[in-house]
């Protein structure tokens, strides 16, 4: 079965209509593309193996258009569920309670890791829905436009792959399914997502369609450490707390929203990504269950002393400037 038709039948079988990439629009889009560029050439009688104008009115007045919409709206959409979906099953205290009176999570952890595979399943499939619309473009016009088109997408932050959340729902899906087996009870369990360790070093992996393996380096790049207390900033690349807040010139006390718009992610150089920073709970219970089987109680215990202590130091030393401010010393 062809993936265009494999798609449209993923989407038309979703309960909610959900965004989604328009397959046989675009696909139509390039089909009178390639056939007015086709005439203009038998018209000169001249064999052309060139990339597309770079002024090509078919391309930059509906295709690039159309597919950027509709990936923001598949983006906007999968950030929105999950960001909610997490918020239920981290909820504590009495909103805990009152989520639970309401029946939003239908008393059912299985109910939860169906809700996790789907949304999962929706980012990837749309990213590889993506990918072979753009190759496809890439084909008809000789070029690698599509391919610069994707770049522009990740620094927009509208490429799906790129969203945090993601990370969030493959981290909170392991947790979740450990958790009931642990308990003795078996779950629908989606086996798609995992925690891998390659020489030491942990990475966070899932694969779909064979096409699609998604690997994320969960070591962090500053300090060179597995990543404590993890954030990932709006460019997508994960760091530990306290790491983000030294690149981003700001004391733990203050925190990253405090960071100026100037600061620039350590990895990428890109300015303004500390403000809509997401901090990665499901990731971090993950780690703290799981990093070293033989070790991992010392391990974390040594790096929440070692945070706690750079926590203390910190707030010591910015409660001290501000009493000196205030006394005028």
């Amino acid at each position: 079965m062809k993936f265009c038709k494999k798609y449209q039948e993923y989407m038309q079988g979703q309960e909610k209509k959900l965004p989604g990439v328009g397959f046989k629009k675009l696909k139509k889009i390039l089909k009178n593309c390639r056939r007015e560029f086709q005439s203009k050439n038998d018209v000169h009688d001249v064999l052309h193996n060139q990339t597309c104008p770079q002024h090509c009115p078919v391309c930059d007045g509906t295709f690039f258009p159309s597919l950027l919409k509709e990936m923001s709206d598949i983006v906007g959409c999968f950030n929105e569920r999950a960001q909610k979906l997490l918020e239920l099953h981290l909820a504590s205290g009495f909103r805990k309670y009152f989520i639970w009176f309401k029946g939003k999570l239908q008393g059912s952890h299985v109910a939860l890791i169906q809700e996790g595979k789907d949304l999962v399943n929706y980012a990837l499939i749309n990213a590889v829905a993506i990918r072979k619309i753009l190759k496809k473009y890439d084909k008809v016009h000789f070029s690698k436009q599509g391919q610069a088109f994707k770049s522009q997408a990740q620094s927009m932050h509208i490429e799906i792959l790129q969203s945090p959340w993601l990370c969030e729902l493959m981290a909170f899906h392991i947790n979740l399914r450990e958790t009931k087996v642990k308990s003795g009870m078996t779950p629908a369990s989606f086996e798609g997502c995992y925690l891998t360790f390659n020489d030491g070093k942990p990475f966070l992996s899932c694969e779909l369609f064979d096409s699609v393996k998604l690997d994320i380096d969960l070591t962090c790049s500053i300090c060179l450490d597995t990543v404590f207390d993890p954030v990932s900033l709006t460019c997508g690349h994960i760091f530990c707390y306290m790491c983000a807040c030294s690149a981003a010139s700001v004391s733990i006390v203050n925190g990253l929203k405090a960071a100026e718009p100037k600061e620039k992610c350590p990895l990428c150089r890109e300015a303004g990504v500390y403000e809509g920073f997401v901090h990665l709970d499901e990731l971090s219970i993950l780690l703290r269950r799981r990093y070293d089987p033989n070790s991992c109680s010392e391990y974390w215990e040594q790096r929440l002393q070692m945070e706690r202590a750079e926590r203390v130091r910190q707030a010591k030393e910015h409660w001290e400037s501000q009493c000196q401010a205030f006394v005028g010393i």
